[in-house]
C-alpha cells in the first residue's frame, strides 16, 4: 500500500473553513475546501492524529479509489477491482453508506446494495465464507460518494461519528453536538483565552457540552482519546504499533494538561432536571476538578468575585426551539444582557442564536457575527466584548421606554412565532404536537362504554379544532355529560388526565364500578393514546374542614401550552395538576391587560397567571401564597419562560401580607380557595365568610384606574351587595367560560371590581 494517502474530513456545514485550519495544523497536506468537508494528503500517522485529535470534524475517510461511472454496472466492477482481501477477513462484517445520485443511480440503498454484493463476490470463498453486514459496529465501514459521474470509494477511519466523544450520554432539551460546541468555542477565541489562564461560565449550560469541550481544550486533551472502538481496529491495513505511539503520547499531553492548576470553568442551568446529568457528563470526560455546575436561572448568574478576573461568557439561549416562542424569549435576552453588563464588565461573550433579532434586545453591541448552521437551522454566533462603549442601552432608560420596546419587540416577532419544540422529562426533544401513539392492543368495548366512547370521539372532534385554533393543547374533552359515565376528563397534551366523581349513595356501586371500567377501556381507544398516559383520580365531595392530600410523590412534570407560554403540570401527584383549565379566559385576558402594568396574584397557587401577565409585557409581577411547593412550582413556571426577572414571589398568609403591604398594583388577581386550614396561618380562610375582608384590603393596594379581578369555585358562593355601594363592580362569569366548560357554567364565577 502507498505510504500517502488522499483523505477525506467530513463536518457539519458551515465548519470547513475551521476544520482546514486545524487539519493543515495536524499534518494534512494538499487541504483543499468542500462543502461540509476538506480534502487532503496525508500518510498514516497524519491520518491517525486527525482521528484522535480533531474536535471539529464527523469522519476521516481514507480514498481507496476513484474511478469513472455511467452506470450501476461500472459501479459494480469498479469496487470488485480492489484488492478486499487486504482490508477485511472473509468472514468480517461489514457496512455501507452511499451518498450522491446521478449515472442511473438514483436510490442510495440500491447504490449501497451494489457496493456491498462487489465486495462479497470478492472475499466469498470456495467454502462460502462471506462477510456479513453489520450496520452497528462493523469491522469496516465503507463509504462510496457519488459526485459528478465519479465514483470516489473510502474506508471510515473513524467509526462512530467523531462528535461523539463518549461522556455525554444524557442529553438537555436542545444538545448541540460536541464539535459544533467546540467549533463555537475556538471562533470565540476560548485556546487564546485558556492560555492566558482565563475563566469561562456559562449560565444556561444544560448538560454541560460547552464546559466539558473548553475543559478539554484547555487540558490539551484530545477529543477521543477514550474512544476505545474505531473504524480501524479491525482493518487489515492498521499499524498498532503507531497507534500505540500517538495514543501514549496523546496520554501523556492529557495528564500534563490536567497536572496544571485548573481554569475556573463554571456552569448555571435553571432546569433542576439537568443538574446531575451534566455533572455525570463532566466526571465521565475526566474533568471534575476543572468543571462545576450549580443550579441557578441567568440572574443569578455572577463570576468569581475574584479581583481583576477575565474571560469569556458563552451560551446557547433557547430561541423558539426549546422553550417558548420568540417573543417571550425577548425578556430571558433582556436578562442576560443586563446580567453581561452588570456582572461582566471587561469579559468577552459569545451568544449561540437562532434568533439574532433578539440577540440585539440584550443592549450590547457584537463586533463579530459568524454563520453556523445546527442540524438544518440556520444559526449566528455574537461575539461580544463587554465593554462600557459597547452598551447601547442602560440603566438611564425610564420604565416607559422599557415598556415601549418591549412591546414593539413582541410586534415584531410575533407575526413568525414557530411552533415550539416539546421536550420531555429526561430532557430529550420530542417533535411539536406529536400524534399521540396509535393504539394497537383494543379492549373489547361493552354496548355502555361503546356509547361513551362515541361521546368522547363526538367531543374531541368538536373541541379539538377550537383548541388547535386557539394555540391551546389542554382542555376539558368530558365533564359528566352521561349522568352515569360521572367523571371529568382533561387533555394535557398526550397525556389524559380523569377524575372520577364519586357516585351517589343512590348508586349501585357495583354499576358504577362497572361503568368505570368500561369508561377506562373506551377512553384510550376514543382519544387514540396509550393507556399508561391515561391518569386517574377520585374527586370526593368535600365538607367541613377536610382538605385533598398529596396522593404520590413521583415528581414528574409534563410541559404545557397556553397562549403563547410553556406551563408546567404534574398530572399524578395532587388531585389538582397545578393549572386550572376553567380560569383560562382569565389568564388570557390578563395577559392582554398586563402591558406596562404592576400585576398582583393573590392566592397565586403554581402562578399560572403571573407567567401571563408577564408574556403581557407587565412591568412587574408578585405572586402571594402560602405554600412553598406552590411557590417552588411557581418559580419553574416563571424560569421556563425566561421570566425570571422583575418578579416576585412571596410567601405568606395572603390577609396577614394584604394587611402589611403598602405597595400599589394596576391589575390584582385573587382566586381564592373554598377554604384553607393550613398549619401556618391563623384560624381557618373560608370565602364566603372572609370575601368581604379580603376584597377591602385588595382595594386598598389597588393603584387609581386599577382594576381587581375575583373568582372562586365554590358554587353556593353570593357576593355581599353591600361591595357595590362602595366599588363599581360587574360580574363576567359569562365572558370567563371557553367552549370546553360551556356545559357548566357555574364551574366559577368572575366579577371585575374599580374604585367608584
Amino acid at each position: 500500500m502507498s505510504d500517502r494517502f488522499e483523505l477525506f474530513l467530513t463536518c457539519p456545514k458551515g465548519l470547513e473553513g475551521l476544520l482546514i485550519e486545524e487539519a493543515v495544523g495536524l499534518g494534512l497536506e494538499e487541504a483543499r475546501e468542500h462543502t461540509s468537508a476538506v480534502r487532503g494528503m496525508a500518510d498514516m500517522e497524519t491520518a491517525y492524529r486527525l482521528c484522535l485529535w480533531s474536535r471539529l470534524a464527523n469522519r476521516v475517510l481514507l480514498v481507496l479509489k476513484r474511478f469513472p461511472m455511467k452506470d450501476a454496472e461500472d459501479l459494480y466492477h469498479g469496487v470488485l477491482d480492489v484488492d478486499w482481501q487486504d482490508h477485511m477477513l472473509a468472514d468480517g462484517t461489514l457496512a455501507v453508506e452511499f451518498s450522491g445520485h446521478g449515472s442511473g443511480i438514483d436510490n442510495t440503498h440500491f447504490g449501497a446494495l451494489k457496493v456491498k454484493d462487489a465486495i462479497v463476490d470478492k472475499l466469498r470463498t470456495p467454502t462460502g465464507e462471506r462477510p456479513s453486514i453489520d450496520k452497528l459496529n462493523p469491522d469496516l465501514r465503507i463509504h462510496l460518494r457519488l459526485d459528478r459521474g465519479e465514483a470516489i470509494l473510502s474506508l471510515d477511519l473513524s467509526g462512530h461519528s467523531l462528535h461523539q466523544r463518549g461522556y455525554r450520554l444524557q442529553q438537555g432539551a436542545a444538545p448541540l453536538k460536541e464539535n459544533l460546541a467546540a467549533a463555537i468555542l475556538i471562533r470565540s477565541g476560548w485556546p487564546r483565552i485558556a492560555a492566558e489562564g482565563g475563566a469561562l461560565a456559562d449560565p444556561m449550560c444544560g448538560v454541560g457540552t460547552f464546559l466539558v469541550e473548553a475543559g478539554m481544550i484547555a487540558a490539551d486533551m484530545a477529543p477521543n482519546l477514550s474512544r476505545q472502538q474505531w473504524g480501524f481496529t479491525a482493518w487489515l491495513g492498521h499499524v498498532p504499533a503507531l497507534w500505540k505511539k500517538l495514543h501514549e503520547e496523546a496520554s501523556a499531553r492529557a495528564a500534563a494538561g490536567l497536572a496544571k492548576p485548573p481554569l475556573w470553568i463554571r456552569g448555571y442551568e435553571a432546569d433542576p432536571r439537568l443538574i446531575q446529568p451534566g455533572r455525570n457528563n463532566v466526571e465521565r470526560a475526566g474533568l471534575s476538578e476543572w468543571i462545576k455546575i450549580y443550579q441557578g436561572e441567568v440572574a443569578t448568574f455572577e463570576p468569581r468575585p475574584d479581583q481583576n478576573q477575565k474571560g469569556l461568557v458563552i451560551c446557547n439561549p433557547p430561541y423558539g426551539e426549546r422553550l417558548g416562542d420568540e417573543a417571550s424569549l425577548l425578556y430571558l435576552y433582556q436578562n442576560l444582557g443586563e446580567r453581561l453588563r452588570q456582572a461582566c464588565l471587561n469579559w468577552e461573550a459569545a451568544v449561540f442564536t437562532g434568533a439574532p433579532d433578539l440577540g440585539k434586545r440584550m443592549g450590547i453591541r457584537s463586533h463579530k457575527q459568524y454563520s453556523f448552521w445546527n442540524g438544518a437551522l440556520p444559526c449566528k454566533l455574537l461575539l461580544i466584548k463587554v465593554l462600557p462603549d459597547q452598551f447601547v442601552t442602560g440603566e438611564r432608560r425610564t420604565p416607559e421606554q422599557r415598556q415601549a420596546e418591549r412591546e414593539q419587540a413582541e410586534y415584531e416577532q410575533t407575526p413568525d412565532v414557530p411552533q415550539e419544540r416539546q421536550y420531555n422529562k429526561n430532557g430529550n426533544p420530542i417533535k411539536p404536537a406529536p400524534a399521540p401513539a396509535p393504539v394497537v392492543e383494543q379492549a373489547r368495548l361493552s354496548e355502555g362504554g361503546q356509547m361513551f366512547a362515541n361521546r368522547l370521539q363526538k367531543n374531541l372532534k368538536l373541541l379539538g379544532k377550537w383548541a388547535k385554533r386557539e394555540g391551546v393543547d389542554c382542555y376539558r374533552v368530558y365533564d359528566a355529560d352521561m349522568p352515569e359515565y360521572s367523571m371529568a376528563i382533561d387533555l394535557y397534551h398526550d397525556w389524559v388526565h380523569v377524575q372520577e366523581y364519586v357516585a351517589p349513595k343512590s348508586i349501585d356501586p357495583e354499576k358504577a364500578s362497572a361503568r368505570l371500567f368500561d369508561a377506562l377501556a373506551a377512553i384510550p381507544q376514543a382519544l387514540n393514546v396509550d393507556k399508561s398516559r391515561v391518569v386517574i383520580k377520585r374527586r370526593e365531595r368535600q365538607s367541613g374542614t377536610k382538605q385533598y392530600e398529596r396522593q404520590s410523590a413521583q415528581g414528574k412534570f409534563t410541559e404545557v401550552n397556553e397562549g403563547g407560554v410553556k406551563l408546567l403540570v404534574n398530572l399524578t401527584d395532587y388531585l389538582d395538576t397545578g393549572l386550572f383549565l376553567d380560569h383560562r379566559p382569565m389568564r388570557l385576558r390578563i395577559q392582554k391587560e398586563a402591558a406596562g402594568k404592576r400585576f398582583l396574584n393573590l392566592f397565586c397557587y403554581t402562578a399560572t397567571a403571573s407567567v401571563h401577565a408577564a408574556k403581557g409585557g407587565a412591568r412587574s409581577t408578585t405572586s402571594v401564597d402560602l405554600s412553598k411547593t406552590y411557590l417552588d412550582w411557581a418559580r419553574r413556571n416563571l424560569s421556563l419562560n425566561g421570566f425570571s426577572d422583575k418578579n416576585r414571589l412571596e410567601q405568606g398568609d395572603v390577609m396577614a401580607w394584604l394587611e402589611a403591604s403598602r405597595e400599589e398594583y394596576d391589575l390584582i388577581f385573587i382566586d381564592p380557595p373554598t377554604f384553607s386550614n393550613s398549619k401556618r396561618m391563623e384560624g381557618v380562610f373560608d370565602v364566603q365568610r372572609d370575601h368581604v375582608q379580603l376584597l377591602d384590603l385588595a382595594m386598598a393596594r389597588l393603584a387609581p384606574g386599577g382594576v381587581l379581578y375575583f373568582s372562586n369555585n365554590f358554587r353556593k358562593f353570593q357576593l355581599e351587595d353591600n361591595l357595590g355601594e362602595r366599588y363599581a363592580v360587574e360580574e363576567i362569569t359569562a365572558k370567563t367560560i371557553d367552549p370546553d366548560f360551556a356545559r357548566n357554567g357555574r364551574i366559577h364565577r368572575a366579577w371585575k371590581i374599580m374604585a367608584r
